[in-house]
């Protein structure tokens, strides 16, 4: 069944680049994305166990992730059934036939992200992580303007950097566990086990390798640069999909090289590290939101935001634990629902400009209530999951007398949801700028959004008990205390 998370979107991938018709092929899509789904839930039910000598294994953590992949893509692909349908899309049908490769690329890519929550090689863990930007990239260029060739050059060369610095930490990781005559193992299981025997000069050095290559894929500041171009002129389907899942898979490849760490005695050295990081992405991302005024690179700036609350959960150490895997959770949800109405407004404005909108609960009223619903959730406002989880790394924060991080990290929060209140309310309120009454709105392309919507407010209120034991044992293995 491990096979089957990677095998079967890469042949549904395959059929719908050879079949010819467009519609057989947004079926297929969907039918991936719910066999897939369904692939999942069996994998939960029974764990499965591990193949190819300890490469490829499905631990908690990594079914939480995938579970977090499979939802979101599964939800995308309903909506983007319907978003490849729109008039917006109009002026791709003058080319031959776009969504070929389109569709083909996002199968692929779900079956590259679901390949990094079951590798347990490093250096697989390596692969996956490249290959998901050579499957997404094709998705940024979809509409083939010069500002989205540009966003996919930027992503291209920006995340490969990276990557190639966490080549080299996994070198040096391969180095720190070279010791005696047993050779190199890099499987996660070998390495947790070596634990204190590791090469603690070199753990370090790999440690600082992989967090910076990761975490530039990951988007944390001032690595990020790639991520405000690329969310901004991908179509809203695959932005909900880069921000909601990707980041995941890159904090997943840093939980891995963390988890090492603290195996190795290192934990505290790990967590100084990703809490600087964490800090400087929160204050980087309300620098250049106070200030944007297109609502697309808004929400990609937020993106980097709640990157750095995960680096900050970590960093606090196993009390946040817990609440920064929840925050991981609610972010994805709220971000996919929030790029998804993003698309539903500019497929009718055709803007991304903030103030080029007004009176949008008049024009589009599903789509306005879920663009100032969605505000409230992202800025973690109460009855939202995100309220929990950062209420609860806050209370982490202050539990270890961290002042100046706790009065931090609330600063940053208000400054941002300052920021993005000045642009998303004033697009909400008044009269529509356009003439006429409402718009009409497509019915999957407002429901999907707020089946991800109603899934947070519902975390906001009660966690359920299997996601309460997942996230515990995920936590747990980081090294977590519930």
């Amino acid at each position: 069944m491990i096979a089957g998370v990677i095998l079967v979107p890469i042949i549904f991938g395959i059929a719908v680049f050879i079949i010819p018709w467009q519609k057989v092929r947004r079926w297929l899509l969907v039918i991936a994305a719910g066999l897939h789904l369904a692939m999942v839930i069996i994998l939960f039910l029974r764990p499965p166990r591990p193949m190819l000598g300890g490469w490829l294994a499905l631990d908690v953590l990594g079914l939480l992730f995938l579970a977090i992949v499979s939802l979101l893509f599964f939800v995308s692909s309903v909506y983007g059934f319907s978003y490849l349908s729109q008039s917006a899309l109009e002026q791709e049908k003058s080319r031959r036939d776009p969504e070929r490769l389109f569709i083909a690329c996002l199968l692929v890519f779900l079956a590259t992200m679901s390949l990094v929550t079951v590798a347990h090689h490093l250096g697989l863990l390596w692969v996956a992580i490249e290959a998901t930007t050579l499957a997404s990239a094709p998705l940024i260029f979809f509409h083939r303007t010069v500002p989205s060739l540009e966003a996919t050059w930027k992503y291209l060369l920006i995340c490969s950097v990276g990557i190639a610095l966490a080549l080299f930490g996994t070198f040096f990781l391969a180095a720190a566990s070279a010791v005696g005559e047993g050779g190199a193992p890099l499987t996660l299981d070998q390495l947790l086990r070596m634990g204190s025997r590791l090469d603690v000069r070199l753990l370090r050095i790999a440690f600082i390798f992989l967090l910076v290559g990761y975490g530039t894929k990951m988007g944390l500041a001032p690595m990020h640069t790639w991520l405000p171009d690329a969310h901004s002129e991908a179509p809203s389907v695959v932005s909900s999909l880069l921000s909601g899942v990707l980041l995941n898979c890159a904090f997943l490849g840093i939980l891995r090289s963390y988890q090492i760490c603290a195996a190795a005695g290192q934990a505290t050295f790990a967590q100084s590290i990703l809490l600087i990081f964490g800090i400087l992405s929160m204050l980087l991302a309300a620098v250049f939101i106070l200030n944007q005024p297109d609502y697309k690179r808004m929400l990609a700036y937020s993106s980097v935001e709640h990157m750095g609350i995960l680096a900050l959960g970590v960093g606090l150490g196993p009390t946040a634990f817990f609440y920064t895997l929840f925050h991981a959770l609610n972010h994805s949800l709220t971000k996919g629902m929030l790029f998804m109405s993003a698309g539903n407004i500019l497929a009718v404005y055709k803007t991304k400009t903030s103030s080029a909108i007004s009176g949008l609960v008049k024009h589009l009223p599903m789509t306005g209530a879920l663009w100032i619903l969605g505000f409230l959730a992202i800025t973690g406002t109460p009855l939202f999951g995100l309220f929990v989880s950062e209420f609860n790394i806050l209370g982490a924060a202050v539990g270890q007398e961290r002042y100046v991080v706790a009065a931090l990290f609330l600063f940053l929060l208000t400054a941002i949801f300052i920021g993005m209140g000045a642009r998303i309310l004033p697009m909400v309120q008044g009269s529509p700028k356009e003439e006429g009454g409402k718009s009409k709105e497509c019915f999957w392309m407002w429901a999907a959004p707020m089946a991800l919507l109603a899934m947070t407010f519902i975390l906001g209120l009660h966690i359920p008990a299997w996601l309460h034991r997942l996230l515990t044992v995920s936590a747990s293995d980081l090294g977590g205390m519930q």
